[in-house]
């Protein structure tokens, strides 16, 4: 069975306006669904374009860390116009970003306060040449995906993240403010200064652990909803057989009341019982096999290190114990943020010093293996391609469950794929609402995705033939 599942309701971008944004000084382009392809050659603004049309969905670029480099040179702004076809009502979303002061947000033409209000009127999944950061990166690619989904799920978890990333900066900066540890050559004020940084962490404390918590729980939640349509969308993409390959979330902290009865940490409970609103959408996904609901049932693949064996304390899947498996989603949270707390706790001398906050979800990590083994310095290139096409696949595979398809962006990808590789991927994301293609070379576009063209050069579209 496909990994796309038969489209529910529509939604697709009918018009993308650019002002002043990127290379390019104005441009308007008409769009429908299906497919359409920008093609041209390096440089002429191809990936500009989809670059914008993802700045809609999430308010960041996948390129840029800053807003600055989005604003064309000499020009004081850049605005982005979108026009949505919706399920019952359309939507125009327009971006206005300033250099130097906010940036101003309108939906339908009405001022949003806040900015983030926007998220969820439009939703991409983009796949591009970055992507193979997420399996050969650091953590912190992985863990920005996983926060990136959580968001395009639920889009209150924006706030969520915002508020822990808030807590978190504002914790690290009291660390250092503490001085490295005692000894000859400290001042009696640095002392002192050390002294009321400790009798003041216990607030930064609660604050990082009640924010943390539920970032923490919702993501695990996301890791077991996501590893099945993982492990079905690497044996479409890889082929032959290949694989299996897993995910699975381990967190950078345990403590006494969040053991399983194994003696492991305790990792996601079953999805029925304390999926936090809007993160599941549906208990078993079209097309689940046994193998992937297992994770449902309450059975859950474990965070194995390098070299254990099936008889270690790391066994391919372990039972969550029952009345961990029977909490709800508060309780999971309130039990996260206990044994936060007790962490924080536990490493706050090595914290003061170091200066740097050793315990929570900004440490922990989305682990990948194939056949077992970590995918980071284990798999080939052609596997860490396939691996994180998967992820990509399977998050718009999650997206779309009992809801509208996200719009697929492929931006550069065929040039990086074999010719395998590139027709299955092909064949899975044709059936897509609307998929947004750019190529510098026509040709390795496969022939299946066949739909709008248009020529890119000089910041200008022309119709190809």
């Amino acid at each position: 069975m496909s990994v796309l599942a038969d489209t529910l309701r529509s939604v697709h971008l009918t018009r993308l306006a650019l002002t002043d944004f990127r290379s390019y000084a104005a441009v308007d382009v008409t769009l429908a669904p299906g497919v359409t392809i920008f093609s041209g050659p390096n440089g002429e603004g191809k990936t500009n374009l989809v670059e914008a049309v993802g700045y809609v969905a999430t308010l960041t670029s996948h390129r840029s860390a800053q807003d600055a480099p989005l604003i064309r040179a000499g020009a004081e702004q850049a605005i982005i116009r979108a026009a949505i076809s919706t399920t019952p009502s359309d939507a125009l979303v327009e971006i206005e970003l300033n250099a130097g002061r906010a940036n101003r947000v309108r939906l339908n033409r009405t001022p949003l306060n806040r900015p983030r209000d926007v998220l969820g009127v439009l939703r991409t999944v983009l796949f591009a040449p970055e992507d193979l950061a997420l399996v050969k990166g650091d953590p912190g690619e992985r863990r920005r995906f996983l926060d990136d989904l959580l968001v395009a799920m639920a889009p209150r978890y924006a706030a969520v993240r915002a508020d822990y990333e808030r807590v978190l900066k504002q914790r690290t900066a009291l660390l250092k403010s503490a001085g490295p540890k005692g000894g000859l050559g400290r001042s009696k004020g640095v002392q002192q200064s050390r002294e009321a940084v400790t009798a003041t962490l216990d607030v930064w404390d609660a604050q990082l652990a009640r924010t943390g918590a539920e970032l923490l729980v919702a993501r695990e939640h996301l890791v077991q909803a996501l590893r099945p349509h993982v492990e079905r969308a690497y044996l479409a993409v890889a082929g032959d057989g290949r694989g299996p390959a897993e995910i699975a979330y381990r967190r950078s902290f345990e403590a006494p009341d969040e053991i399983t009865a194994s003696g492991r940490p305790a990792g996601p409970t079953d999805a029925g019982s304390a999926a936090p609103p809007g993160v599941i959408h549906s208990e078993r996904p079209t097309g689940d096999t046994d193998r992937g609901s297992a994770a449902r049932s309450g059975v859950i693949h474990s965070e194995r290190p390098a070299g254990d064996t099936e008889d270690g304390p790391a066994a391919t899947t372990e039972v969550i114990h029952s009345e961990r498996a029977s909490m709800s989603h508060g309780e999971r949270v309130r039990a996260a943020e206990k044994s936060l707390r007790a962490a924080l706790l536990e490493v706050r001398s090595s914290e003061l010093d170091r200066g740097v906050c050793l315990a929570g979800p900004h440490r922990d990590e989305l682990e990948l293996s194939i056949r077992e083994l970590p995918a980071r310095g284990y798999a080939s290139h052609g596997e860490s391609w396939s691996l994180a096409l998967a992820l990509r696949l399977a998050s718009f595979d999650l997206l779309r469950t009992g809801r509208e398809d996200p719009v697929l962006i492929l931006d550069d990808v065929f040039a990086e794929l074999d010719a395998g590789r590139r027709d299955r991927l092909a064949a899975l994301v044709v059936t897509a609402e609307q998929v947004l293609v750019t190529a510098a070379v026509p040709a390795d576009v496969p022939g299946i995705l066949a739909g709008s063209h248009f020529h890119v050069t000089g910041g200008s579209l022309t119709d190809a033939p």
